[in-house]
């Protein structure tokens, strides 16, 4: 439908899949060239462009063939599913972004401390949905609350402070229980953020200081290489200049 943004991706697949490729070619171990996080990452971007194509071909061919609508239903979902994978194409960027590495890495650090806000969260909302659910239905004022398991969503969306107002307690008793899962919300979820935050900048001064090390290295490696050049060029003039006061040191030194 939109040719000139299929050519555009064309291009910038046949460029990714050439970088993956000379580096896996280059990479010593294959195995953990490929377990490394955004290398998964690259070939889940890069794979959905080539199973569309073959997709596309074959549901063409179906198509003229006279199939069923029912593969072609399938064909359809499992096209649209691959296309919004295409998104992943942004996660390249965590391997040139100082930013997102060190957002993958607090993470990964950090699992306890997610785990742990989520075992809060879920403490808390199996705590004020029931109360909540009984004290509207009681009170009898409204009907927005049909069940305890809707009542979850209320309290989620409660406790982290979004409140989209699709639910909202009508009686006095029901608003206190509200203002109570707000406060307690916002508490429970400032406990872990101090350590998330601390690990964070923690993180990204490492990541900050590998990268400068790494460059520095790369300086004194082209400074050392440039040296080398000139040192071997600066000899082979003075033989051209002074071939036989050259040949006499030679002789000498042997």
């Amino acid at each position: 439908m939109c040719y000139n943004i299929f050519i555009v991706e064309t291009v910038c697949v046949a460029w990714f899949s050439l970088e993956f490729t000379l580096r896996f070619i280059q990479d010593r171990s294959k195995l953990a060239f490929l377990r490394r996080p955004l290398n998964l990452i690259d070939v889940i971007a890069i794979l959905p462009y080539y199973i569309t194509l073959v997709v596309d071909s074959t549901s063409t061919g179906e198509k003229r063939l006279g199939s069923g609508s029912s593969y072609l239903d399938k064909v359809g979902l499992v096209l649209r599913v691959l296309r919004a994978l295409r998104i992943l194409y942004v996660m390249r960027l965590a391997r040139h972004s100082l930013g997102l590495q060190t957002l993958g890495l607090t993470a990964r650090r950090c699992t306890r401390e997610f785990g742990l806000l989520l075992l809060f969260l879920c403490v808390a909302i199996a705590l004020f949905s029931p109360l909540l659910y009984l004290i509207e239905n009681e009170a009898g004022v409204t009907r927005e609350f049909s069940s305890i398991p809707a009542t979850y969503w209320w309290a989620v969306i409660t406790m982290t402070t979004v409140g989209y107002g699709d639910m909202v307690p009508r009686s006095i008793p029901g608003q206190v229980v509200a203002l109570s899962s707000i406060l307690s919300g916002i508490l429970l979820m400032a406990f872990p953020v101090t350590s998330i935050f601390h690990t964070f900048s923690r993180s990204y001064v490492e990541l900050k200081q590998e990268q400068q090390r790494l460059l520095q290295r790369r300086t004194h490696f082209l400074l050392r290489s440039r040296i080398a050049d000139l040192g071997s060029n600066l000899s082979l003039e003075s033989d051209m200049l002074f071939p036989s006061v050259s040949s006499d040191h030679r002789n000498r030194e042997e």
